[in-house]
């Protein structure tokens, strides 16, 4: 079995997201009337000094987001700091939650799922949303419990794997056992196959399923464990230097990775919402694919065109 992590994205990877700055606008005014050209100067200038204190109308965007790689979000609202817009951070811990909370009004936008997932809870739960931009791709890497096994040769039969729960998720992380030689699935599911549809174990394997988020915490009861690179960068975990098998993220060998992109989601109603477009350009400018690429060090893929 031949790993697959590939040094073109470990160069080009940006993936979790840390403190929202608190940005605001100063405006200032002008005197005038009849008064002496010095008075006036003077009305003027204490004028200016007084409005310089009272900010200027500031429009928050309450973003949900999963996990702790938030460092862009720092970025993007120093970029738009000039337009009178601030993200505020909105942290849930787990995959259900978000589209619940965008779809109810109780938030703005959210941040958090690729495409495929999405398309999933949108049809499974009726919610009215659309992706309105994409960010990152957040590829899943195998885990190993380094206690019982040291590289993904050394997995053998009755070992537990943990994978997602979720179908999408799950269903991709059995391509990934696929990839890397485990199983077999029905390639009439497509990417996103389940446990019923593995045809044959080439490693009799045990796949165990949990959310995403706790995989990492029941990694110690593993031999390994599937986990994306958001949840790895949370968990402490890096997909350049911990994992031993990573998921191939090259479009042109990898048909399914147009559908793993992450994306920013708003409801129908507000796609074209001038605010929260503003938002999508300055998540694909250069200034935030740096912070990216410095603060996460391979864990995640800038997913946008630079041509944007």
């Amino acid at each position: 079995m031949k790993k697959t992590f590939k040094a073109s994205w470990k160069k080009t990877a940006a993936v979790a997201f840390a403190a929202v700055t608190a940005l605001s606008l100063f405006g200032c005014s002008s005197g005038s009337g009849n008064a002496p050209a010095s008075t006036a100067a003077a009305g003027s200038e204490a004028a200016g000094s007084e409005a310089a204190k009272e900010p200027a109308e500031v429009t928050t965007v309450k973003v949900g987001v999963v996990g702790e790689y938030n460092a862009q979000w720092d970025t993007i609202n120093e970029l738009l700091k000039d337009d009178g817009i601030q993200v505020e951070l909105m942290k849930f811990t787990d995959y259900a939650a978000p589209n619940r909370a965008l779809n109810d009004g109780e938030i703005d936008l959210n941040a958090f799922q690729h495409k495929a997932f999405l398309a999933n809870d949108v049809a499974q739960k009726g919610y009215d949303i659309v992706d309105i931009g994409d960010t990152i791709i957040a590829p899943l890497s195998i885990y190993n419990n380094k206690k019982k096994i040291s590289s993904i040769e050394e997995i053998k039969d009755g070992d537990v794997i943990a994978i997602p729960s979720d179908l999408t998720n799950g269903g991709r992380a059995l391509k990934l056992l696929e990839e890397a030689g485990f199983i077999v699935c029905d390639p009439e599911k497509g990417y996103v196959p389940t446990k019923a549809d593995i045809t044959e174990y080439k490693v009799k394997i045990d796949i165990k399923e949990a959310e995403s988020a706790t995989l990492a915490n029941i990694l110690p009861d593993c031999a390994a464990a599937i986990i994306n690179g958001g949840n790895a960068f949370t968990a402490g975990l890096n997909p350049v230097e911990d994992s031993i098998y990573t998921e191939n993220v090259d479009p042109s060998t990898n048909e399914a990775v147009p559908q793993l992109i992450n994306v920013i989601a708003a409801r129908t109603a507000d796609r074209d919402n001038e605010v929260y477009k503003k938002i999508v350009d300055a998540y694909h400018t250069p200034e935030v694919k740096k912070t990216i690429e410095d603060e996460y060090q391979g864990a995640f893929i800038c997913a946008w065109d630079d041509a944007e």
